[in-house]
């Protein structure tokens, strides 16, 4: 039995009172197999015995707990056998690395050249195309990277948020003062004044407008 343990380390049991049925999977890419239905004659019996005690008042009751403790008795190897067969069927539909012991499915993950699985002996081509792949993403990850995206991007004229240089509280792009001590924001954009008189643009430091004279 040392066989059947090794090939069903990688099984469903899907068995059931009505039957046994199991699904077996590759060791590789989980690719699987059913095994066919087996009827346990045992639990079709109990539930024939349990459904005649349901249409007789319960006459049956005791008979169809009777069987139902029989099955219980005899279920471990009926079980058993069940899985036995269904083990000889499987392993037609999976081949055995004699490297690593795993069972592969031999359309996926059987290299028949090597005679081995393909986690022992990978597939030249498939090799090749999987680490082309790998490198691709690594050299366009690495190119990404290196290009600058955000050189076009203001982070620190208007639009950013200032820190005050006294108190360092956050200083708004358009606050003349900061609002936790009042000290002059000297980030803060100034608007151009005009003369009076003539229009013409003047200068915070300007005292005279260069247009017409006038005292500003």
């Amino acid at each position: 039995m040392s066989n059947m343990i090794q090939f069903v380390a990688n099984h469903d049991d899907l068995s059931t009172d009505k039957g046994f049925q199991f699904k077996f999977y590759c060791d590789k890419c989980r690719n699987g197999h059913m095994s066919r239905f087996q009827i346990n004659k045992m639990g079709m019996a109990t539930s024939l015995l349990t459904a005649a005690g349901s249409l007789f008042g319960g006459m049956f009751h005791d008979a169809g707990n009777a069987a139902y403790q029989m099955q219980r008795a005899v279920g471990g190897p009926a079980h058993d056998e069940a899985l036995k067969s269904a083990v000889l069927e499987g392993k037609q539909f999976f081949k055995q690395c004699t490297r690593c012991g795993h069972w592969v499915c031999p359309d996926v993950c059987w290299n028949g050249k090597a005679g081995l699985c393909e986690d022992c002996a990978p597939d030249e081509h498939e090799e090749l195309a999987s680490q082309q792949a790998q490198a691709a993403r690594e050299q366009i990850h690495t190119k990404t990277r290196a290009q600058d995206y955000t050189q076009e991007l203001d982070f620190v004229g208007r639009g950013s948020i200032g820190q005050c240089r006294t108190c360092q509280a956050k200083l708004g792009p358009d606050q003349k003062f900061c609002p936790g001590c009042g000290t002059p924001n000297a980030a803060a954009p100034t608007k151009e004044k005009f003369c009076a008189d003539c229009g013409t643009g003047v200068k915070a430091d300007q005292k005279f407008c260069a247009g017409c004279g006038k005292s500003q």
